[in-house]
């Protein structure tokens, strides 16, 4: 059920959600990474909305659709590079925040794979999803009706 239309929203509201995805899209990261984090951090939030459209857009840009469905058993699969696996951690320490863990660990595994510049726009492709889930979550579209646009 949808609880709030964006014809309902305050002027500005989405256009500034959008300003950061465009951010994150132009970034230069890549498509297939963008995607994964999407995909990863909607699973960790249960946004069903989000699952539904980032599948759909993936395999649309010719993503392996088992690299989706698996990304919640990442760890225990040979679909990832460790570059890929790097940037994961990060988006469920950056997704979860566990107050007491010190993440220093985790940027030094990334730093193995990406410049501090590209670190902080993994780190602003995490924080947009965060923030689409969380804004889906509250305004209740109904999953499933998103049709796939691929990515070049």
């Amino acid at each position: 059920m949808e609880r709030i239309s964006y014809s309902e929203m305050p002027e500005g509201v989405y256009a500034t959600l959008k300003g950061l995805q465009d951010y994150v899209e132009n970034s230069g990261l890549g498509h297939i990474l963008i995607g994964l984090i999407k995909m990863r951090v909607s699973y960790i939030n249960s946004c069903a909305y989000c699952i539904d459209m980032h599948y759909k857009d993936g395999v649309a840009s010719g993503e392996d659709p088992k690299r989706l469905y698996s990304l919640p058993a990442w760890r225990e699969t040979p679909y990832y590079t460790p570059k890929e696996q790097a940037v994961l951690a990060f988006a469920e320490e950056l997704t979860y925040l566990p107050a007491n863990k010190n993440a220093d660990d985790i940027h030094e595994e990334l730093s193995k794979y990406y410049s501090k510049a590209e670190i902080m726009n993994i780190t602003m492709a995490i924080i947009a999803i965060n923030t689409w889930n969380r804004f889906v979550r509250s305004t209740g579209p109904k999953p499933g009706m998103h049709k796939g646009v691929a990515h070049k």
